[in-house]
């Protein structure tokens, strides 16, 4: 998008209402991890029952056993314990594995279901999300998620069982006594629920900066070029540091509230103790260490162990609560890709064929999104047969790349028809009609590999023959031969090792292969010389004559032997007829042409 036309996108771009149902969207990504994710807690079940058991058996071993002077009470009570702490830590072990398990499956999952998301998007969907927010809610934000539910099926299926079960056992053993926990649990749960209620908001603008930090990273390194040829580096750099101070700044904040929680925890676990151990001792006195009339050093070491055991099992629901603090603002922004909905979609009984590349707008018009207040494109009214060359001029911000991207409906019209072989293209099937629709844009895209394997994008199933020929019409076959490895010669990323005008051919030549009803340039030959232009132009001509070709360009020359000619002005046709016509009729196109031939004929001059 050009001019005007992006800034109409940047204007209407807005956040993604907050999700519901989080947690059952996020599950649903689960699918083949289900018995990873029900064993991790059973495992872990049972390790708990078991330590919470253990200082039971030890009460035991020491009043019946040490106490009581029993060999036998030692030997019966010192193997049950010996048992218990095997399968103990056997259970342990398997809720780790199956934890992992589960959380990476999860992860994983939810990774692919987000790029799956993000690959059916129209441009309008896309428009909402910039790259950097993408990029973070694949990468953090499921991170993030993927720690968080290992915690829960986890630690935070443990801590509740440890806190109910030690309470229940410390409750058989002195009922006065367990009334302690029940006032410093509530305590400790109140305020982790407070600090969580502060902490979240802070986490969400910390996502939020970093979609920032991320899209200005993907903007330098896209522009880096243009970025030392200015010497902005320091410029990028202040920028950079001033958005990574901004989170840096949210971080501390949080941590410094969080901090209270480990402060708040660790008065609730001595004042327990202590409570706990006068109230002990002084049974202890009274009863003068006989089970029979009241508590004894054994009751008394087994209601310490389940004092530390609930509150650990309390510090453990404090650490989940932060995780799920923090990922529960992930999951949010993960679930606001995963509920969009695609703008452009198939229709009930979709059209499989399309008959022809004839094209038709009908009072056509266009916004970006409801919010904007001009539409980019009004009233466009365009018949183009089946098999004849369109041009179409105008200056920066005419909207002619936004007319192009309807035909294959990147974008759909807001109103009007667009028609494609006598059919409107939102009743074709979206892959029928993508096929037969062939563009290539001003900034090329190649990918990593080599370039037989980037033509074949095109057409994967195109034999080494047909690579040449596209090529040839491409005028690209000449340059790819001069390489070492032909067409074997391997691609950097973007395609960095060409030249312009290299990337410019071999992406003609890759939309040939999709052998197209339609072929659209958007200016696509900009960065190649006025002859190979004419040669490409030529063998279109000559070679495709049954292909629909629309070619918009700034150069008057690469669209002067078009059957029509259209000239777009803010959106909309100002004038439209052969070369010929348009010299005649319209003030625009004959400025344009004057300025062009005179540049041209002024460059001739000063080689002479």
């Amino acid at each position: 998008m050009k001019g005007s036309t992006a800034s109409v996108v940047r204007s209407d771009k807005q956040e993604p209402a907050r999700p519901k149902h989080t947690i059952r969207t996020i599950l649903r990504s689960l699918r083949e991890y289900r018995k990873a994710s029900f064993l991790a807690p059973a495992f872990v079940f049972l390790e708990s029952v078991l330590e919470i058991v253990i200082p039971t058996i030890m009460a035991s071993l020491i009043d019946q056993g040490v106490s009581g002077r029993s060999m036998p009470a030692i030997f019966k009570f010192g193997l049950i314990l010996l048992a218990c702490s095997a399968v103990s830590l056997f259970s342990g072990f398997m809720s780790g594995r199956y934890a992992a398990i589960a959380s990476s499956g999860l992860a994983r999952n939810v990774r692919s279901d987000l790029f799956a998301k993000v690959q059916s998007f129209s441009f309008t969907n896309i428009d909402r999300f910039s790259t950097g927010s993408i990029i973070t809610r694949l990468t953090t934000d499921v991170t993030n998620l993927q720690n968080a539910y290992q915690m829960v099926i986890r630690v935070g299926v443990r801590a509740p069982i440890m806190v109910i079960v030690a309470w229940l056992f410390s409750y058989r053993i002195s009922r006065p006594i367990s009334l302690v926990f029940l006032i410093a649990i509530p305590i400790l749960g109140f305020g982790l629920i407070g600090l969580s209620l502060l902490v979240h908001p802070i986490f969400e603008r910390v996502f939020h900066t970093y979609d920032h930090l991320n899209n200005v990273v993907d903007e330098n390194l896209q522009g880096i070029r243009v970025v030392k040829s200015y010497n902005r580096e320091d410029y990028e750099e202040r920028k950079f540091n001033s958005i990574s101070l901004s989170i840096y700044r949210a971080f501390c904040k949080a941590e410094r509230i969080m901090s209270l929680n480990p402060a708040l925890l660790n008065f609730c676990i001595y004042a327990s103790l202590l409570v706990i151990s006068w109230m002990g001792a002084s049974q202890i006195v009274a009863s003068g260490n006989n089970a029979a009339l009241g508590l004894t050093t054994g009751d008394l070491t087994a209601l310490v162990t389940y004092a530390i055991q609930i509150m650990m099992a309390m510090n453990m629901v404090s650490m989940i609560v932060v995780m799920v603090v923090i990922s529960q603002a992930s999951a949010e922004r993960i679930c606001q890709v995963l509920n969009e909905v695609s703008t452009v979609h198939d229709p009930a009984k979709p059209v499989m064929k399309v008959a022809d590349g004839s094209i038709s707008f009908q009072d056509v018009t266009f916004r970006y999104s409801d919010r904007s207040e001009r539409p980019v494109l009004s009233h466009i009214n365009l018949d183009v047969p089946s098999g004849s060359t369109l041009g179409i001029v105008g200056g920066t911000g005419s909207s002619k790349s936004s007319l192009v991207q309807l035909i294959p409906r990147l974008y759909d019209v807001t109103d009007g028809s667009l028609q494609v072989g006598g059919v409107d293209v939102r009743q074709y099937d979206l892959t029928v009609l993508r096929d037969q629709v062939a563009m290539v844009l001003q900034k090329n895209v190649l990918f990593t590999g080599t370039i037989a394997e980037n033509l074949r994008w095109g057409n994967p199933e195109a034999t080494d023959d047909e690579l040449v020929r596209a090529c040839t019409l491409a005028q690209a076959d000449g340059f790819v031969r001069e390489f070492p490895d032909g067409y074997q010669t391997y691609l950097d990323e973007g395609g960095t090792n060409l030249s312009g005008g290299q990337r410019q051919r071999l992406c003609i030549a890759r939309a040939l292969l999709k052998k197209p009803d339609i072929l659209i340039l958007d200016d696509s030959t900009s960065a190649v010389d006025t002859k190979t232009d004419q040669l490409i132009r030529r063998a279109f001509s000559q070679e495709i004559p049954d292909t629909t070709k629309i070619i918009i360009s700034q150069r008057l020359a690469s669209v002067e032997d078009a059957d029509m000619i259209v000239v777009l002005e803010e959106g909309r046709i100002l004038d439209k007829g052969t070369h010929q016509e348009l010299l005649r009729t319209c003030q625009e196109y004959r400025s344009i042409y004057e300025s062009q031939t005179r540049n041209q004929s002024e460059e001739a001059n000063d080689h002479e």
